[in-house]
């Protein structure tokens, strides 16, 4: 079976696939990373630049809202939220997090479109910092493998 096999990343080839990718611009400075990481791990599983759709939001609460826009046109086969939570000294990060990622999981299981979700929630900008490299080109390795699994299982 495709990906059965424990510990086995199955061969990734993008190149018939369609991806939208949603940007939050809070935390811009992180976020472009996390674009720019995502971007060039696409391109490198062969996701051709003319495949790629590319909007940002004002922050992670309306990612969720744009990737169902997107994923209501119809045209991609997978979709990749990005954005960056900091805790800062109220409830408010709790919030943010919570619902953006109940909201992109929504997406998800509602549409029947893979979504990797790349939202960091981190206590601190260095913590973000870190992780934004590696989440990016995660994100776009899930959006691949996943869509690559829902036209096999299909």
């Amino acid at each position: 079976m495709f990906g059965a096999d424990k510990g086995h990343t199955p061969p990734l080839d993008g190149s018939r696939l369609r991806v939208g990718i949603v940007q939050a611009r809070f935390n811009e400075g992180v976020t472009n990373a996390l674009h720019a990481a995502c971007l060039a791990e696409l391109t490198a599983l062969g996701v051709r630049d003319e495949n790629i759709t590319h909007v940002t939001v004002p922050g992670a609460l309306e990612v969720a809202s744009a990737l169902q826009m997107l994923a209501r046109r119809g045209d991609v086969d997978a979709l990749v939220a990005l954005g960056c939570i900091i805790r800062g000294e109220t409830y408010h990060f709790e919030l943010v997090a919570n619902e953006s990622g109940a909201g992109v999981t929504r997406v998800a299981l509602d549409s029947g479109l893979p979504v990797a979700n790349a939202i960091l929630t981190t206590e601190n900008m260095t913590q973000a910092i870190v992780r934004q490299i590696e989440k990016g080109k995660d994100a776009a390795r899930v959006a691949v493998e996943m869509a690559l699994l829902k036209e096999k299982l299909q």
